[in-house]
């Protein structure tokens, strides 16, 4: 019988009914933290903003105006785009990313 679960709950999941723990008046509210790559962080900045953009001039990226709160490390970012982004979190990887790049994180409330 034991043999026969596991392959039902691999091929067929919710075959056998409810398990595991549940979770009371659940609101998915809490739990909305919509996530954006450090590759896709330069495209979110503005075209002039970009034109401007030197060592002296470093564009601004508050992800929270784009309806992203988290950040997270995939992707690079090129060395010759420092910015500072503005995000509620970001991943030990994006953050390290970043300012290798010669960029900024700062972490809003």
């Amino acid at each position: 019988m034991h043999h026969h679960r596991i392959l039902f709950d691999k091929y067929h999941p919710g075959y056998f009914g409810k398990v595991g723990m549940r979770y009371f008046h659940r609101l998915r509210n809490k739990f909305h933290c919509p996530i954006v790559n450090v590759d896709k962080l330069w495209s979110m900045v503005p075209q002039d903003t970009k034109e401007k953009a030197s060592a002296d001039n470093v564009p601004i990226v508050d992800v929270s105006q784009f309806g992203y709160f988290k950040v997270l490390g995939k992707g690079m970012v090129p060395p010759s785009h420092p910015m500072v982004v503005k995000a509620k979190l970001i991943s030990k990887t994006a953050e390290k990313k970043i300012k290798e790049a010669g960029g900024a994180v700062l972490l809003t409330a």
